[in-house]
């Protein structure tokens, strides 16, 4: 590919990358909205029904970039919204985790289904191979934004 041809989509990338990420916030807000919950709120129910069980609130703010203090506001409204609950840990009774409520959780996973059935149709047309890019591109991405969370927190841009 020549230097103008990789420079124009370089230069296509940047722009169809800001919309893809106004996009999905706009996208964020309109569910959470749909949910009752603030977007901050939505997402970290998100990452807490992707991991594997209970939480500490130390993980919480690892998974959000938040400060302890803001985790457990957020755990706080989570809580109050019926989507969590604070339990004792089995093991160690000082530890207090932070569960989902399976019930209140079941909602947000159907209408993630839902949506999500929506999107299927846009790779139907795409090689594994391209799929394949489309994974490592995301996980690239996802990584990328976790190191510049901790940049913009830390002042250093």
């Amino acid at each position: 590919m020549s230097g103008n041809a990789r420079s124009r989509l370089l230069d296509e990338l940047s722009v169809v990358s800001r919309r893809y990420m106004a996009a999905y916030a706009l996208f964020n807000q309109a569910l959470a909205d749909r949910l009752g919950l603030h977007p901050t709120d939505l997402q970290c129910l998100n990452l807490l029904v992707l991991e594997h069980g209970p939480v500490t609130t130390g993980r919480v703010a690892e998974l959000t970039g938040l400060t302890t203090g803001s985790a457990t506001r957020l755990v706080d409204r989570l809580e109050k919204a019926g989507y969590v609950v604070r339990e004792r840990d089995a093991r160690d009774r000082r530890r207090v985790l932070v569960a989902t409520v399976p019930e209140r959780t079941a909602e947000f996973t159907r209408m993630w289904e839902r949506l999500g059935g929506d999107w299927m149709p846009l790779f139907e047309d795409l090689a594994d191979a391209e799929l394949a890019v489309i994974v490592r591109h995301m996980r690239r991405t996802v990584e990328f934004g976790a190191e510049h969370i901790v940049r913009l927190r830390k002042g250093r841009v």
